[in-house]
């Protein structure tokens, strides 16, 4: 009796602890299956415990499978998204809007995103982040293009080669001959002339016209006088950059303020890079300029040069404008915005 009572205690206190160490064994297995479950890349994605196909290219999905390895429900993108590749994606993306600076290369589509490119004249790096096209650099005079400017890369330029020494002593072989040549040939005509006077002199003389003598030394004397050396004229450096440096014309406005805002999209020109130092120029402060750093190029123009102009009031004027972009020499972007004032209308000289 007493080993049957021994028996049934074992048996109350210990098949708990047999049966729940294998218990948790099991699980541990499971969890260790349910792991093990790899999906094949680009090709699948995980549902749960399952691996259920891509939707295709231009589609999403709308919902997983409910079977291994097989297709969800599918759904064509909208008008105006895009997906590239094949996915298990829930939503596509919205295709990309070209700004006003940029043309487009290739319009968006259900499988392609829209490709946009900066407008002639305008380029953008593409390992740089681009809120807006540079305009085109110009070589200078005393530079050559190398590379002309695309929607990717600025203008190169380089120097321009100067004469080598060789090219110098090749030309100095020419030039010598020649003003040996052109010295003879003034010694040949002086020497003809004086025998030619020579000769008309002895004649005179055995005829005795003592006024045609006169009449000779007159003549003579008479083209001694009117011969004149022309010195050759160059150009004057001096002069050309006074001429450079002339005042800018003032400009008066057809119909006063109006005038002036119709003429703010002009400043579009302006290159990005002095567009902070162009409105301290102007009087206002980093903290209002920083304010407009969210919009785009054109976008913060029009919105610091209203600013400026409620500042300004009645003293407000388009050659203070274009004072302002002169001191930064930004003349030739002055000129434009001038011309542009005049042939439209807005103002006149």
């Amino acid at each position: 009796m007493r080993t049957l009572l021994k028996y049934m205690v074992f048996l109350v206190l210990f098949l708990p602890v047999v049966f729940g160490s294998q218990t948790s064994g099991l699980d541990m297995g499971i969890r260790k299956v349910r792991r093990e479950i790899y999906c094949a890349d680009e090709e699948e994605y995980r549902n749960g415990d399952m691996c259920c196909l891509n939707c295709p290219a231009g589609y999403r999905m709308i919902s997983p499978c409910t079977e291994n390895e097989k297709k969800g429900r599918c759904e064509k993108c909208d008008d105006g998204r895009f997906t590239e590749h094949s996915n298990g994606l829930k939503q596509c993306f919205k295709c990309t809007q070209c700004r006003p600076d940029q043309d487009i290369l290739k319009t968006c589509s259900h499988t392609q995103n829209t490709e946009c490119q900066c407008r002639s004249g305008g380029f953008c790096a593409p390992d740089q982040a681009c809120e807006v096209c540079k305009k085109c650099s110009r070589c200078d005079k005393d530079e050559e293009t190398v590379k002309n400017c695309t929607s990717t890369t600025n203008t190169v330029c380089k120097p321009k080669t100067k004469p080598s020494p060789a090219s110098v002593s090749e030309k100095a072989i020419w030039i010598v001959p020649l003003l040996l040549f052109a010295s003879g040939l003034i010694v040949v005509c002086v020497l003809w002339l004086r025998r030619r006077r020579a000769t008309e002199s002895q004649r005179n003389q055995s005829v005795g016209l003592k006024d045609g003598q006169h009449d000779s030394e007159e003549s003579l004397t008479e083209e001694r006088r009117t011969t004149v050396t022309h010195i050759p004229s160059y150009s004057n450096p001096i002069l050309s950059r006074q001429l450079e440096e002339e005042e800018f014309p003032k400009l008066f406005p057809v119909n006063g303020e109006e005038s002036l805002r119709n003429c703010f999209e002009y400043f579009e020109e302006m290159d990005v890079t002095y567009l902070k130092r162009f409105f301290r120029k102007l009087g206002m402060s980093d903290n209002v300029i920083n304010s407009k750093e969210h919009l785009l190029f054109q976008d913060k123009i029009h919105d610091l040069l209203n600013i400026w102009m409620e500042k300004e009031g009645r003293d407000g004027s388009l050659n203070n404008l274009l004072k302002a972009l002169l001191d930064l020499n930004q003349r030739r972007t002055a000129e434009t915005i001038k011309e542009k004032a005049v042939h439209n209308g807005h103002y006149h000289l």
